[in-house]
């Protein structure tokens, strides 16, 4: 029940930006959904991988790409963390600090930060791992127009986490700019990306 209902919140999400029409004089030809004046700008107070009190002014400057998901995810986390890593790796070597990628974990009960940061760790170094507690993690949900649910634990205790799988990409300033699909290409969110950069320089 919980994995149909993030399924139909995300359809749903995405449907409504399609419905929106055009977004004035944006000339780019992106290949994400621009996003640009229908999401509220990056904000947050959580804590990161080491286990210190963050915001989202911290990570002012780059070009982020956030990402809600889980350490115990299967597939979807691990295969969308790599490309992005793929993604930022792939970059001119002067444009790849200037990208940043925020993981928010929505299963603080097991995802510690220690966990977390050998999560993130393993896929990159311009990944931040971050979580907070469950009022927290539904609150940046919601103000993103998504949410997220747990499966009832299995005879072990172990459970399923169901989350969107879209990639929120915001500015230097902390814009909301585009929603990047998970059947996007590498090259192709490479593209917005660079393009992102060069525009905020």
């Amino acid at each position: 029940m919980a994995t149909a209902n993030i399924i139909s919140a995300t359809l749903t999400l995405i449907a409504s930006l399609l419905l929106t029409g055009c977004f004035g004089n944006d000339e780019e030809d992106w290949n994400g959904k621009n996003i640009s004046g229908l999401m509220p700008e990056l904000e947050f107070d959580l804590i990161n991988s080491q286990g210190k009190s963050v915001s989202g002014d911290d990570y002012s400057g780059r070009v982020r790409m956030l990402f809600f998901g889980f350490t115990s995810c299967p597939d979807v986390c691990p295969t969308a963390l790599q490309k992005l890593n793929q993604v930022t790796s792939g970059l001119d070597p002067e444009l790849q600090d200037e990208v940043l990628t925020l993981f928010v974990s929505v299963d603080p009960k097991r995802d510690t930060p220690e966990r977390l940061a050998k999560y993130v760790d393993f896929f990159g170094d311009n990944i931040v791992g971050l979580t907070g507690k469950e009022p927290q993690l539904r609150e940046l949900a919601k103000r993103y127009r998504t949410t997220f649910g747990y499966d009832e634990p299995d005879a072990d205790g172990n459970y399923a986490v169901s989350h969107s799988s879209a990639i929120y990409v915001f500015d230097r300033e902390g814009n909301p700019r585009l929603l990047m699909r998970p059947d996007l290409s590498g090259e192709e969110i490479r593209h917005d990306l660079a393009a992102l950069i060069q525009e905020d320089a």
